[in-house]
C-alpha cells in the first residue's frame, strides 16, 4: 500500500514546479550570502584579532541546526591553522564543561541568540574569565550582548517555502564561518605544507605531500642511451623501459641529459623519410627538452604535462643529474591524476 502511495505521489509531482522552487531556494541562499558582504566590519575584524591572539583552542558551541553548522567551522579552523574543537552546549552542563580551559575562546552560534542550553552555560563561561564570540542573526538577543565580539548573520528570509526549517540562516551562518577561518589563515601566514600535516590520508593528502622522487622511475628502470647509439638501440631502450621516450646521455657522463627522444619524436623522424636504420640518435634527439625536480610536488607535474602536451619526463636532482623518469600513468597509479 505504502509503495501504491509513493507511486500516486510522484505521477502527481509538477515537475515544473519543483525546478522553480529549487531555483528559488539558491536565489534566496545566494542572496543571503551576499548580503554577508556588508556586514564584514570592524567587529568581524575584532574577531579575526582575538581568534589569531587564542593561547588555548576555539571551543564552538551550537545546538540543533547551528550544532551542525558549528562542526564544520571547528573543523575548518582546525584544518587551516587555528586549533579548535565542537562543544554540545548541552552535555557541557553534564560534565562537558571540563573541556574548556582558560585559555580558550568560547564560539557560540545559535541564530535566535537565545537558545537556551548555550545561555545555561554562559555564567560558567564567563566565570572562566575567557573571549566570548557570537554569531546570531539577532542583534540585541542575549547572547549577542553577553559577547566580546559579535558576527551578525541576519537574512531577510528563510529558503523554506514554509519560513520554517532553518536554510539562508544556516548557510549565512556556514559561509561567515569560512569568510573567517580563511582570514585568519591568511592573516597567519598559513601554507600548503602547514595544510598538509594536517590532511595527510586520503586523495588531498597524497596531492599536497607526495612528491615527485616517491613514484618515479629509477635507476636501471629509466631509459638511457649514450649520445653515440643509434636509433634503433634508441628504440631498444624505449621498448624495453615502456615509458614512452628515452633520455640521451654524455658518454663521460650516464647522468647528464644532453637531450631525449620521444614517440613523438620517432614519429616526426619517419615522416621525413629517414632511414631509422642508418641514423645516430644525436642526430634526431630533441635538445631543447623539459625536466623536473625530484622535490616537486607530484600534482604540479600536471599543469606541465598538459601545457607542453607531453606524458612523460625525466627528473633530476639539485644538481640537474639525471636520477628518475616519470610518465603520466605513474601519477594514475598514485592517485593524484
Amino acid at each position: 500500500m505504502v509503495e501504491m502511495n509513493q507511486e500516486k505521489n510522484l505521477m502527481l509531482v509538477d515537475k515544473q514546479k519543483i525546478i522553480t522552487l529549487a531555483r528559488s531556494v539558491l536565489e534566496i541562499e545566494s542572496k543571503a550570502i551576499i548580503e554577508l558582504t556588508h556586514k564584514i566590519d570592524a567587529n568581524f575584524v575584532d574577531t579575526c584579532t582575538a581568534l589569531l591572539g587564542c593561547e588555548g583552542r576555539v571551543v564552538v558551541a551550537g545546538m540543533g541546526k547551528s550544532g551542525h553548522i558549528g562542526r564544520k567551522i571547528a573543523a575548518t579552523l582546525a584544518s587551516t591553522g587555528t586549533p579548535a574543537l565542537f562543544l554540545h552546549p548541552a552535555e557541557a552542563s553534564h560534565g562537558d564543561m571540563g573541556m574548556i580551559t582558560s585559555k580558550d575562546i568560547f564560539f557560540a552560534l545559535s541564530y535566535s541568540g537565545e537558545t537556551q542550553e548555550i545561555l545555561t552555560i554562559l555564567p560558567l563561561i564567563k566565570r572562566l574569565n575567557i573571549k566570548i564570540i557570537a554569531m546570531t542573526g539577532a542583534p540585541n538577543s542575549t547572547l549577542a550582548k553577553c559577547a566580546n565580539s559579535h558576527l551578525d548573520i541576519s537574512v531577510t528570509k528563510e529558503a523554506c517555502p514554509l519560513g520554517l526549517a532553518p536554510t539562508a540562516s544556516t548557510t549565512a551562518m556556514l559561509a561567515m564561518g569560512d569568510a573567517l577561518s580563511l582570514a585568519i589563515l591568511e592573516a597567519r601566514g598559513f601554507t600548503v605544507d602547514d595544510f598538509a600535516k594536517s590532511h595527510p590520508g586520503g586523495q588531498l593528502g597524497r596531492r599536497l605531500l607526495l612528491k615527485v622522487k616517491e613514484i618515479m622511475h629509477t635507476d636501471i628502470a629509466v631509459p638511457r642511451v649514450l649520445e653515440d647509439a643509434s636509433l634503433i638501440d634508441a628504440l631498444m631502450e624505449m621498448t624495453e623501459k615502456r615509458l614512452g621516450f628515452t633520455t640521451v646521455v654524455a658518454p663521460n657522463d650516464p647522468d647528464t641529459i644532453i637531450g631525449v627522444f620521444t614517440d613523438g619524436d620517432l614519429r616526426r623522424t619517419l615522416n621525413k623519410g629517414i632511414d631509422i636504420h642508418q641514423v645516430s640518435i644525436k642526430s634526431v634527439m630533441t635538445t631543447h627538452y623539459t625536466s623536473i625536480s625530484e622535490d616537486l610536488l607530484a600534482y604540479e607535474v600536471i599543469p606541465i604535462m598538459e601545457k607542453l602536451k607531453i606524458l612523460m619526463l625525466p627528473v633530476v636532482n639539485e644538481q640537474g643529474k639525471l636520477v628518475g623518469a616519470l610518465n603520466m600513468h605513474d601519477l594514475f597509479k598514485a592517485g593524484i591524476a
